[in-house]
Parts: structure tokens; sequence; C-alpha cells
């Protein structure tokens, strides 16, 4: 059987070289390690037929009835295999680093592939995941209300090679009642955390990291708790911008999506924004005005907004003035405070 990989090595090796996770379908898709493919050596189905035959009639019978299920599907394993990685060189792991990675290491080196097996499976890359989430990270977190344009000015930081991590990306959702709108689904608690597992692995420890500012809760998925704690008393750079010149940047973003969407997500704060509120901002949607609705959303996402910046030590807070400034420029101005306050 192939060479084992500790964690570490596989994760280094994942850009360049293709991972499969044999473990069944409904495993994968609840969580699983970003950019690792699925190739299930049992169904849901074929693994609650063993599982029950492992409880009820011992190891030896699960074993004997798993390959009766998986000798008749070898082919068609080296066929997918053969998809997966045309080079025919393949990490794999399951559940722990048992059997079921290590019958299909068996079967495709038969085939002629060369096969790694992560040591420990997918609960080493799990318990990874889950350190790297709550150590004490040198964050530096880019506030603003929302309107801001936070994403787009986080991405020129990056550019400029700093350490950022897009929390709603791994999200898929974009923090607001409106969140959701032109996002994929979004992924379970439990998959949001590999994902920002595996994007803090990339990361130098010794060095800043800049995010967001959210809230617990990126629309279903929540931030792990250390970390958030992380979020909340760490340095941040607040972002002081018009309200007019952030409505813009809302309709910018969100008003080529169907007028039906927008309405949806205007009633989910309907009680929060008030009944004649919400009656204009749906009227002013019918007659082709997203910007008075843009105005409207504001005047309670900035309320909301401003009461999560009072938690807030203000002796950690540095503001600077946006006004008319594109993201280009609020990335620069955003560095030149950092430089000057916290010695980035």
């Amino acid at each position: 059987m192939g060479r084992t990989l500790e964690i570490q090595e596989f994760l280094r090796l994942l850009p360049t070289v293709p991972a499969a996770d044999v473990r069944s379908p409904s495993e994968y898709l609840r969580a699983h390690i970003p950019g690792v493919m699925s190739l299930p050596l049992f169904s849901d189905e074929e693994r609650a037929i063993i599982g029950t035959l492992y409880k009820h009639q011992g190891r030896e019978r699960a074993t004997l009835k798993g390959m009766e299920i998986a000798g008749p599907k070898m082919a068609s394993y080296v066929t997918q295999a053969s998809v997966l990685a045309p080079e025919r060189r393949l990490m794999l792991h399951c559940w722990r680093g048992g059997m079921r990675s290590a019958a299909m290491a068996f079967t495709l080196e038969t085939a002629g592939f060369e096969v790694m097996l992560l040591d420990g499976g997918y609960r080493s890359f799990r318990r990874l995941a889950l350190e790297l989430v709550q150590y004490p990270w040198k964050l530096r977190v880019l506030g603003g209300m929302t309107g801001s344009g936070k994403t787009q000015v986080l991405k020129h930081l990056q550019q400029d090679g700093l350490q950022v991590l897009d929390l709603e990306g791994m999200a898929n959702h974009k923090g607001s009642a409106f969140g959701s709108i032109g996002q994929l689904e979004q992924p379970g608690t439990e998959h949001f955390v590999n994902r920002l597992g595996l994007e803090l692995s990339r990361l130098d420890p010794q060095q800043t990291v800049w995010v967001e500012d959210e809230s617990h809760e990126i629309g279903k998925v929540g931030i792990p708790h250390a970390f958030f704690l992380g979020m909340r008393t760490a340095p941040l750079v607040f972002m002081d911008i018009p309200q007019e010149q952030r409505a813009r940047h809302l309709v910018a973003e969100y008003a080529v999506a169907p007028p039906e969407l927008l309405k949806e997500a205007f009633e989910k704060i309907g009680k929060r924004l008030g009944g004649a509120a919400l009656k204009e901002a749906l009227g002013a949607l019918d007659r082709g005005d997203p910007y008075t609705a843009a105005l409207l959303s504001l005047q309670y996402y900035d309320k909301t907004y401003a009461f999560g910046l009072s938690a807030r030590d203000d002796n950690r807070v540095r503001r600077i003035d946006g006004a008319g400034a594109d993201p280009r420029e609020l990335a620069r101005r955003v560095m030149e405070t950092a430089r000057q306050y916290y010695g980035d």
C-alpha cells in the first residue's frame, strides 16, 4: 500500500496533486476537506447495511459484506479515479484512515496508480482546522457601515501583499437580509470551519491578518467562538463613508437582481424597518427606483451596525474619511492608518 502523509504534507500537495474522499456521499456533502473530490467506496445505503452488520454480527461479517459490495465495482472505481487523476497519481482519505481508504488504495494500486493515504483521515484535518480557528491570530478588522464596499477594499489589501480572509466568500453570504442574493447555497457550519481552517493553514501566524467586521453569524453560518472573540477585541479601522455614497454602492451590487428577490429581502427586515418605510421601499422597487429603496434599508442597517460598534473599545477603533474615495484609495488609507497606529 502507498505511503502515508501527515496532514501538513497532504495540504501542501493538495494544490498540485488530486485528492479523493472515499467516505459516503452524505458524509462528503456534510463537510469535507476543501479541494478534495468525492470518490465513495460505498453509497449511503451500503454504508448503513455494513454498519448494521458490524454492530450486530461483528467486524468479520461486516468486512465480508463490504468486499461483496465493493468487488463488482472495482472497474468503476478505476474509471472514476482516471477522470479525477489523469496522471494516475492520487491522494486518498476516509474518516480516520481505516479500511475504506485502504481498500480503495489496493484497488487503484492494482490498476497502476500511485496512491498516497492521509494518516488519520478526515479527522486529522478536522483537528487541525479546529486548532487553527482557536489560535490567537494577530487580527486587524476592517469596519464600515453597510454599503461601504469592505470586501472590495480587502481585495486591494490582499493584492498589496497583506494577509486577508474573505469570511463572506467562505460562507457564500454577504451578511445581511440581502446577502444570499446571487450566492451559491451556504455550507453548514462544519464545512465553513473547514474552509476557514484551510485558509488559515496557508497564512503566517507571525503576521497580521485582515478580516471584515462581521456579526457572530454570516447568514446561517456561525463563526467559531474563539475566532469571533478575537475579531471583537482586535483593532478596527472604520471607513466613514456618506450614506448616499453607500446607497449607490448597494444599487450597483444588488439592483441587477430580480425585483422579487429584493422585495423578499425587504420583507425579512420589515418589522424592524417599520411598516411605513417598508411600504415606501417596496413602492420604490415597483417604480424602478432602487436608490430610494437602498437609502431606506440603510435606516435599519446603520442603527444595527452602530449598536455593534458601540460595544467595542473606542481606543482600539481608528476612523478614516472615505467620502468620494474608490476602493483602491480606501485601501491605501487603511494601510496608512494601520502603519501609523499599529506599526503594521
